[in-house]
């Protein structure tokens, strides 16, 4: 008799993502997107790979490491124990980081505890990374000797903050450990739930695309359960008996992401039935097929639109498309010095204005001391 249903798609998933992982470090030329997850369900075994690749590099002699992000919720324990079955049969070794917010009282402790529940499913290795969200970004010494990074202020609010330093931590800890790979516990729902806030922003259609199933640098992060429904990694944790902490900050409606997940989305699935969240998923995979597509001619398209001393002839930006025309725009901005994440979509309709509807207006000021205007029949962006 073989496992229970839900282990049984969560250990498919990470088998998938292993397997991928494996085929980009066997062969570098490829990048991690065409890697994209086309497991047929056969056993495949892969041996261990020790050479140098975009997205590790394994010290000699050892086979490639990856870690598996943990908060002990549900969805990232189910990913924990999966990639602790899974990865022997591919000789890949596996290893757990735990990142500790010190939001609320005695997170410490429950790190510390999760530390040595990973370590029992023989991860290794296993480490818990203290962060302090909202302050300079600087890497501390921290008293159990385990590595601590202080994290800078951010906008977007406290949620932005902690995932910001999240990333920095777990980036630290994936360069600390050479790993090839860090997984991470993101499932359908969230997908779902990343898609309506980014319709909520009003951002375009690479707002709409959601997650990625592998992003990060060099293809660095990798997400097993998009695919996978929250109930599914929920019940895989209560059938092989793996407590499984929930943040309370999960239900507090003080955060965004709370009230979308227990009142949006229910209020939706009321008014439209069943089947929002998969259509959302649905949509987030559309509309990243869409913006890649997009992406693509955009960068073909800048090379045509500026003259022999490199800068952008407003009569050829007006000829494109406008889904392309803003794309080009949006890079040039970030270029010189505009922060991607505080330059939304009524700033780049204001430069966009300055092509198609140019009627002697001043230039526009823009995130990070950045400037446009149109002189001479060419749009001039600089910063200062």
């Amino acid at each position: 008799m073989g496992p229970h249903p839900a282990v049984a798609a969560i250990r498919l998933a990470v088998r998938r993502v292993l397997h991928d992982i494996l085929t980009d470090l066997a062969d570098p030329s490829r990048t991690p997107a065409e890697s994209a997850p086309s497991w047929t369900g056969e056993s495949r075994t892969v041996p261990s790979r020790t050479v140098p690749s975009r997205i590790g590099e394994s010290r000699p002699g050892e086979p490639p490491l990856v870690l598996v992000a943990c908060s002990g919720g549900a969805d990232s324990m189910a990913l924990a124990s999966a990639l602790a079955f899974e990865a022997p049969k591919l000789s890949v070794r596996a290893g757990a980081v735990t990142v500790d917010h010190g939001l609320q009282a005695g997170s410490d402790v429950r790190a510390r505890d999760l530390v040595t529940r990973l370590r029992a499913m023989r991860l290794d290795p296993v480490e818990s990374v203290a962060v302090t969200v909202g302050l300079a970004r600087t890497p501390v010494a921290h008293s159990d000797s385990s590595p601590r990074v202080d994290g800078g202020r951010r906008a977007g609010g406290p949620e932005a903050a902690a995932r910001d330093a999240r990333y920095e931590a777990l980036d630290a800890a994936a360069e600390r450990h050479h790993a090839a790979a860090v997984l991470l516990g993101h499932t359908r729902d969230d997908q779902a739930e990343t898609v309506l806030l980014g319709l909520a922003r009003g951002s375009g259609t690479r707002s709409l695309s959601g997650m990625a199933a592998v992003s990060g640098t060099a293809g660095r992060y990798r997400r097993p359960f998009l695919g996978l429904d929250r109930q599914t990694a929920r019940k895989a944790c209560l059938v092989q008996s793996i407590p499984v902490w929930d943040d309370p900050h999960n239900t507090d409606p003080s955060y965004t992401r709370s009230r979308l997940r227990h009142e949006g989305l229910p209020a939706l699935e009321k008014a439209l039935g069943k089947g929002v969240v998969e259509a959302l998923a649905r949509t987030a995979q559309l509309s990243r097929d869409d913006a890649d597509a997009l992406d693509s001619w955009a960068t073909e398209a800048e090379r045509s639109v500026r003259d022999e001393a490199g800068q952008l002839v407003c009569a050829r930006l007006h000829e494109l498309p406008p889904a392309v025309r803003r794309r080009v725009l949006r890079r040039a901005v970030i270029a010189v010095g505009a922060p991607a994440g505080s330059l939304f979509a009524r700033h780049i309709e204001e430069v966009d204005r300055l092509i198609t509807g140019w009627h002697g207006q001043k230039a526009i000021s823009l995130p990070g001391r950045v400037e446009a205007r149109r002189q001479g029949g060419r749009l001039v962006i600089r910063q200062g």
